[in-house]
């Protein structure tokens, strides 16, 4: 039931009224009692006023008050027109309806709202002074460019200012796409028209159907590369034509060089390609990746991305640890040596003739962590445990050098199964495959069998040993075969198959693996299944052999050279993030002994775009291998300027910068979204109207009532202040009782 006093108004339950009734009669009796009782009748009569006041209060705060103000408007009723002006307004999709067009013209959503604005048909609505027009832009486009990507359009924030300002709104029309991303969700906005009772109207701009369209979406180029060695780019194109579209993409650097690849788009699906790009210059190089417009295609803006790679020298550290000089092994060390870019160190344990001596060669394995710190890559050939060959603590030092330093690990197994003694230490669980214990010496074959490519291995730039992706196979098939491979069952879970055997399956896991990838901590791990890559030198020397493991070497090194001082060294991922992604990044620092830093710390300086700056103390991991790590988030694009540094030290700092990709998070050429409209009208009692009905717009809304007086209502039974009352009332009466000797 409901009651009110002047402006305030009660709305309790039957049983809640009566039960305050009682309550009042109640404590009214006992306060009368309390007074006539007490021989101080002038304190007494205070207290007892005092309680009778609180149970009143707290009483009415049961029966649900509320302070109720009316007002009454004192100007006509309006009629507020808001439409979209975002950057998803000028793609051409929407068909002027026949009242405004006789031919029924296809033109931007910002044409149509112009259109529908400058109509005759709102003139009915202010005829005779009998409504007035607001007519207001929403999520318009900022001046300054910096700010363009991260501006978008936000559906809820204008309606509700209308609500807000507009005392004597009779309704609300909103002309939109649809396209929110920005701000609450629509139906918020929708629910509070629905509680004042004024109807919220929409009409719909563009089509539901993407436009015939190719749009390059993303490309993810690495930060950097070695000069004078190819590198992939990545990208993604996303098509939305009806039709098979054969294009051309061309990558073009800023010295005039392009490189151009034939792809097929397939018809509304999505495409994931790489294009092959050698450096040739040191420093820093904007580069732009494009395709041109197709016959149909209406967005063209969207056909190219630019983007900055960094060309530099590199010298790769490499330790290469094997049993007896086999013929792989032979070779693998003359390409690794031969490779300008490459440091290497050999480690050679002959069971007969003692350790290998000579140029390159190490005369133990390193077993201070500072003295295996510096190598980028390990490679294991058909080396165990035991028989004067590694120790199971060598074996824990290079998996934490793998895990916590971004190192690389090949596993190169032999004939005679001495990797298998692996199983038992801490580089078990980096083994990408699983091995056939009864076949420890491996599976000869009579004929040379060929290597397949997987799908993973045809784009992988490991197993890129033509000039281009078109050629990548036919080299792969001229290759000569091997003659011994590794006894592999099949490939772990989390792990990448590059290339299986051709001719042999293993049992009910499909081709052997032969070639397998994965990641371990920061670092990375192959598995090279067969010992005969030398063989492909038959008939063209050096030319596929030393590309192939100059290629591994570079790949399993390229988080570790991210950035490299003299006693820092950080990466972070992802490399090229967008804003909102959070980056994490990795760092090892090392003492002035080179060894890994134990007690120090490492501080990061950010400077984004903008300018701001920012620092952030990395957290050290818990392991002994100086390695730290941190994330922050990207909330700009463009260059962010790293600089990590160890606190209180005067080692130089090393610094990097991280490019962050500008996404537009308003797009043209995206499809509309009148079902977000349609749910706000639903919401708000009101209807969506499509164009071609726009004259029946008019006609509902002038058949609208009068807008009924504006009520303000304050809840004052959960209100802060007459909460804090009751409590200061409450705390009052007990001190006075203190104070009056009642207990």
């Amino acid at each position: 039931m409901n009651f009110h006093l002047h402006h305030l108004h009660f709305s309790p339950t039957l049983p809640v009224l009566i039960t305050g009734l009682v309550a009042i009669l109640v404590v009214g009796y006992l306060c009368v009692i309390g007074y006539r009782r007490s021989p101080n009748k002038k304190r007494s009569g205070v207290l007892e006023t005092l309680r009778f006041f609180i149970t009143l209060l707290v009483v009415a705060m049961m029966w649900q008050p509320e302070w109720l103000t009316v007002i009454t408007p004192t100007t006509k009723p309006r009629i507020a027109i808001l439409w979209d002006d975002s950057k998803s307004m000028q793609t051409t999709d929407a068909e002027l309806p026949s009242l405004l067009s006789a031919k029924k013209e296809i033109v931007t959503r910002a044409e149509f709202t112009k259109q529908v604005l400058n109509s005759n048909l709102w003139s009915e609505l202010s005829a005779d002074g009998k409504n007035e027009l607001i007519t207001r832009s929403f999520s318009s486009p900022p001046e300054n460019e910096a700010l363009l990507s991260s501006a978008g359009t936000d559906l809820t924030t204008p309606l509700e200012d209308v609500l807000e300002k507009e005392s004597n709104l009779r309704a609300a029309i909103v002309i939109s796409d649809g396209d929110w991303n920005l701000g609450q969700p629509p139906v918020s906005a929708a629910q509070k028209f629905l509680l004042r009772k004024i109807p919220l109207f929409t009409i719909p701009a563009g089509s539901k159907v993407r436009l015939p369209d190719l749009d390059l979406l993303a490309v993810n180029a690495p930060t950097y590369g070695i000069v004078g060695e190819n590198l992939q780019i990545p990208f993604t194109i996303r098509s939305s034509l009806d039709r098979e579209v054969r294009t051309t993409v061309r990558v073009r650097d800023d010295g005039g060089r392009e490189r151009t690849k034939t792809i097929t788009l397939p018809p509304n699906k999505t495409t994931y390609d790489t294009i092959l790009w050698k450096l040739e210059k040191e420093g820093s190089s904007t580069m732009e990746l494009s395709f041109p417009t197709a016959q149909g295609e209406l967005v063209p803006t969207n056909n190219a991305r630019k983007f900055t790679i960094a060309g530099k020298p590199e010298k790769i550290r490499v330790l290469v640890v094997e049993s007896l000089p086999r013929w792989e092994y032979r070779f693998l060390r003359n390409a690794l040596s031969r490779d300008p870019g490459v440091e290497l160190s050999c480690l050679l344990f002959h069971p007969q003739l003692g350790l290998g001596g000579g140029p390159d060669y190490i005369e133990k394995f390193p077993d201070q962590i500072e003295d295996l710190a510096k190598y980028d890559v390990i490679f294991l050939g058909d080396v165990g445990i035991g028989n004067d060959q590694l120790t199971k603590e060598q074996c824990t030092l290079i998996r934490g050098l793998v895990e916590n330093q971004a190192s690389g690990l090949v596993f190169l197994p032999g004939p005679q199964g001495n990797q298998f003694s692996l199983l038992e230490t801490d580089l078990s669980d980096l083994l990408p495959v699983t091995l056939d214990s009864s076949k420890k010496t491996g599976i000869v074959e009579t004929n040379a069998s060929p290597l397949a490519l997987t799908s993973d291995g045809a784009s992988s730039l490991l197993t890129m040993l033509g000039d281009t992706e078109e050629d990548n196979p036919l080299v792969w098939r001229s290759l000569p075969g091997f003659y011994w491979h590794a006894p592999v069952e099949r490939a772990k879970a989390g792990t990448t198959v590059l290339a299986v055997h051709a001719n042999r399956s293993s049992g009910n896991y499909g081709r052997v693996p032969l070639i397998v990838t994965k990641t371990a901590g920061s670092g990375k791990i192959l598995h090279m299944g067969i010992d005969s890559a030398w063989r492909w030198r038959r008939g063209v020397e050096d030319k596929y052999h030393y590309r192939f493991w100059g290629q591994v070497a570079r790949w399993m090194s390229y988080q570790r050279n991210m950035a490299a001082g003299q006693r820092v060294r950080i990466f972070y991922t992802p490399e090229r993030p967008s804003p909102g992604d959070t980056v994490t990044l990795h760092a090892n620092a090392f003492d002035k002994n080179g060894a890994p830093l134990q007690d120090g710390k490492v501080a990061l300086s950010l400077i984004s775009p903008t300018g701001g700056t920012r620092m952030l103390d990395l957290g050290k991991d818990d392991n002994s291998w100086g390695s730290f790590t941190g994330r922050f988030a990207i909330d700009s694009p463009g260059a962010w300027k790293l600089s990590a540094s160890i606190v209180d030290d005067d080692a130089k700092p090393v610094e990097t910068t991280l490019l962050a990709q500008t996404v537009d998070l308003e797009k043209t050429g995206q499809p509309a979204r009148p079902e977000v409209l349609e749910e706000m009208s639903r919401i708000a009692r009101a209807r969506m109207i499509q164009p071609d009905a726009l004259p029946d717009l008019i006609k509902e809304i002038t058949a609208l009532p009068e807008p009924r007086p504006l009520e303000n209502r304050i809840p004052l039974w959960h209100h802060w202040a007459v909460i804090t009352t009751i409590i200061t009332l409450l705390a009052l009466f007990w001190i006075a009782r203190k104070f009056n000797g009642q207990f």
